[in-house]
């Protein structure tokens, strides 16, 4: 298909350029297809150009494809990862636990970027009354349960989508990172929610160790990642459309030895051998708990 590249304008500062390189472009045509696209594919270490603000410090690709290519991407995706949808949930529902702390209504709630809805799911265990969520991938949404399919709305968060005041709470889950305007979806999560409402973020941290460690190795480094975020540049991002950052931190995640496997800089060939492996037996199963390099954020619209 074809593909414009376009410049990307800072989401914290809207400069377009004053950036410094930190890694050259390393893709081609075939990069832009659904499989690509598809939350959780083994990494391949294909990405844009990606660049570091020289005014406040967010990495970034520059220059992207067209956000309608891209959503339409999007939209075709697959969804491959169910087998780690337990491990997520369990995951999520320990930090959106973490809202209670602060107060949390628990009559409305949304996630952008749901995929089958797993974690409506664990927010209605814990007590949240509605739950509605926004996703792209008809393949996702189709695998959801049949009591949670009618709450997803099939497409990408925007404007008019909700109306003012709607949730409690807002929810992203390693979803900020892939956004071509995430101030623009920033700016709209905080007029559709309740005053007082609280925002989850969990995303990768482009400050890790394991991600300065690796370098353009690591898999955070990758196509479908137009912004990448440290504690400080989530935080001036939310600041910026009005929010009271509460809390950040270190995120802990939950993932099965098969899935960490995924992740590890291995040759494909060598990769794809050793998953089959793990995969033939109960050793790849096994969940471990571990930091990997990503970040958590808790935020709150003011009263």
């Amino acid at each position: 298909m074809r593909i414009d590249l376009r410049p990307a304008r800072c989401a914290i500062c809207g400069t377009l350029g004053d950036a410094t390189q930190l890694y050259p472009a390393n893709f081609d045509a075939t990069a832009f297809s659904p499989e690509v696209f598809s939350a959780r594919r083994l990494p391949d270490r294909i990405h844009y150009r990606i660049v570091r603000c020289n005014a406040c410090g967010l990495v970034r690709s520059d220059p992207v494809a067209d956000s309608d290519a891209i959503s339409g991407l999007y939209g075709r995706s697959g969804f491959d990862y169910g087998e780690e949808t337990a491990s997520l949930a369990r995951t999520y529902g320990s930090y959106l636990a973490r809202l209670e702390a602060y107060g949390v209504r628990k009559d409305a709630l949304l996630e952008i970027g749901c995929g089958n809805g797993f974690f409506l799911e664990e927010a209605r265990r814990r007590g949240y009354r509605e739950v509605r969520g926004v996703e792209p991938s008809r393949a996702a949404i189709e695998l959801a349960r049949p009591e949670i399919r009618p709450c997803i709305v099939c497409g990408t968060m925007g404007p008019g989508l909700f109306p003012a005041g709607s949730f409690d709470a807002i929810c992203f889950f390693q979803v900020l990172d892939h956004l071509f305007d995430p101030a623009g979806i920033v700016e709209t999560c905080f007029h559709i929610l309740k005053p007082g409402g609280l925002v989850l973020c969990l995303n990768h941290n482009a400050e890790a160790r394991s991600s300065r460690w690796m370098k353009d190795r690591s898999p955070i480094i990758d196509i479908e990642h137009t912004y990448l975020y440290s504690p400080a540049t989530i935080g001036q991002l939310f600041s910026k459309f009005g929010f009271q950052t509460l809390e950040t931190g270190a995120a802990w995640n939950r993932y099965s030895v098969s899935y960490l496997t995924r992740l590890v800089p291995l040759a494909g060939t060598v990769k794809r051998i050793l998953l089959a492996a793990l995969g033939a037996t109960r050793l790849g199963r096994i969940p471990l708990r571990l930091p990997l390099g990503n970040l958590y954020m808790i935020a709150r619209k003011p009263m």
